[in-house]
């Protein structure tokens, strides 16, 4: 006799999660997305990777580079690092 009363408040317990579940998913998807601002004004720089003359690699932003770029050949690579 009790366990007739029990069962239908363990199913609407039950249900009841299901239902706030099921609510909890539906606002986090329909929630708006929150914009991220850069601590600059013009937001993230694009910045290239670069190798120096003691042979550290350094990142330079593109905006500080000059239009005249060339690739340098093996030979001048060898020569130009510094082997401490």
């Amino acid at each position: 006799m009790e366990n007739e009363k029990k069962m239908p408040s363990r199913r609407k317990i039950v249900f009841g999660f299901g239902v706030l579940s099921v609510l909890a998913a539906v606002g986090i998807t329909v929630a708006p997305k929150k914009t991220i601002l850069g601590c600059s004004p013009l937001g993230k720089k694009k910045t290239v990777k670069m190798l120096t003359q003691d042979g550290k690699l350094v990142e330079i932003e593109e905006d500080k580079l000059t239009n005249q770029r060339k690739k340098i050949t093996d030979e001048e690579l060898k020569s130009w690092v510094k082997k401490s």
